[in-house]
């Protein structure tokens, strides 16, 4: 039988998928407003939480808003019920409605905004292109007696230790002899108290990214029979999982007026904006969900052909045209991939863990621009 979620369990589970800690600083990311000590039946996906998308939530049932874009952006120096940004708080809290913010750290997460988009347009291997994050790896080496070293292997797995790359379930073990006194207070599982005992243990090893310790860790405890396992962790010299903004990677070759009609098609936007030569040939193509002008030097350092990104100004679309970088810019809303992507993400992982809710992406456009 299926359990009910409540909004703290909806927050692990996007802790599980886009944690904060990938968020870049002072971005105000997680609970905006409501409460998350309740039952949630329904969630409502969306880029951003305006009048229409709360009646939406409203309408169909949606106890919970996860927005891409935070709807308290900046720090709040009153709440005037006159105007609309304050209307919209307001009807918020008198309908019971939590709003729950996913930004940076959905557009970084592996497997989030940037990897959707990169999918949608067909780039290969894509890596990251701006790294704000690098999560170090760790090494754990545990003893365990031999009738327990599947168990305690297999727990730490699950917990997400022994994951390098596209490899999982990574370790190794060497057998030995472990020795222990049990103490006047101890409860020994193996051996009597005030007596030396020998036990055939085997070493396990095993590495861990640290953003993972505290999981891992648990899943030692909890698995280990000893009332007290010994164990040692260590910090590993190898290179950790980077993070970032953006992706980049090759692209089936195409000239650039081509590539722009794909990006128009695959993104569902009316039009976009390109420099360069038409003709041009596409090979490799870097693409930054968002406003992405910042970062134009990064798509040029990567060796993209084109930059695909949002809200490009004037003065930088002239200094990527002078260095060579073709710029594509389908706007900002193009984001709105989070809507199914996210749902889709989330609604596997609840029912992966046995939990009963609905995902529902939001079928409002929040584009505030029309084209004419």
């Amino acid at each position: 039988m299926k359990r009910q979620m409540n909004g703290h369990q909806v927050v692990q589970l996007m802790e599980q998928f886009s944690p904060k800690h990938l968020a870049m600083e002072g971005d105000p990311v997680g609970l905006q407003v409501g409460r998350l000590n309740r039952k949630v039946d329904k969630v409502l996906l969306t880029l951003d939480v305006t009048n229409e998308i709360v009646e939406e939530a409203i309408k169909s049932g949606a106890g919970m808003i996860i927005a891409h874009h935070p709807l308290i952006f900046r720090p709040l120096r009153s709440i005037n019920l006159e105007e609309p940004s304050g209307q919209v708080i307001e009807k918020i809290i008198k309908h019971d409605l939590t709003v729950f913010a996913a930004h940076t750290n959905l557009d970084i997460t592996k497997g989030g905004v940037n990897d959707w988009l990169a999918e949608k347009l067909g780039i290969q291997n894509p890596q990251v292109l701006v790294p704000t994050f690098e999560d170090k790896y760790k090494k754990l080496i545990v003893f365990v007696p031999g009738t327990h070293e599947e168990t305690v292997r297999s727990a730490l797995a699950e917990a997400g230790a022994g994951q390098i790359g596209d490899y999982s379930d990574c370790s190794f073990t060497s057998n030995g002899t472990g020795r222990f006194k049990p103490g006047a207070g101890s409860d020994p599982f193996i051996g009597t108290s005030g007596v030396v005992e020998s036990v055939e243990e085997v070493k396990i090893e095993v590495i861990y990214q640290a953003s993972l310790e505290k999981k891992v860790l648990k899943a030692l405890k909890q698995s280990h029979p000893y009332e007290e396992p010994a164990y040692d962790v260590f910090e590993q010299s190898m290179p950790g999982e980077k993070y970032g903004l953006g992706r980049v990677g090759a692209v089936e070759p195409v000239s650039l007026k081509d590539f722009a009609e794909k990006v128009k098609q695959t993104l569902d936007v009316p039009m976009v904006r390109v420099t360069g030569d038409h003709d041009k040939l596409v090979k490799k193509a870097a693409v930054l969900g968002g406003m992405g002008s910042k970062y134009m030097q990064s798509a040029r350092f990567s060796g993209a052909d084109v930059y695909i990104t949002g809200d490009i100004d004037f003065h930088t679309a002239q200094d990527a045209e002078a260095l060579g970088l073709s710029i594509i810019d389908p706007g900002h809303h193009v984001e709105k991939v989070m809507k199914k992507g996210l749902a889709k993400q989330l609604s596997e992982m609840a029912e992966k863990q046995g939990f009963e809710i609905d995902f529902i992406p939001s079928a409002l456009s929040t584009e505030p621009f029309k084209f004419v």
